[in-house]
């Protein structure tokens, strides 16, 4: 499958184990916050200050080599 920045948080966090990981090393450090769960990943980028379009490249990279 392939992520998108208009996936919620919450899907992305079910998706594949690795996701959660990877989005706290982003600095996102939220996950758990039931708010964050409805949020989209351009939504949760631009709170945290993260390019949002390298965060999707990394995340499709990865789970790609999966």
């Amino acid at each position: 499958m392939q992520i998108s920045k208009d996936m919620l948080i919450g899907a992305l966090v079910q998706m594949d184990d690795c996701v959660a990981p990877i989005l706290m090393r982003a600095g996102m450090h939220c996950l758990g916050c039931p708010a964050s769960q409805a949020e989209s990943l351009e939504e949760a980028c631009m709170v945290h200050g993260i390019d949002c379009d390298v965060l999707v490249s990394q995340l499709n990279e990865i789970l790609a080599d999966k």
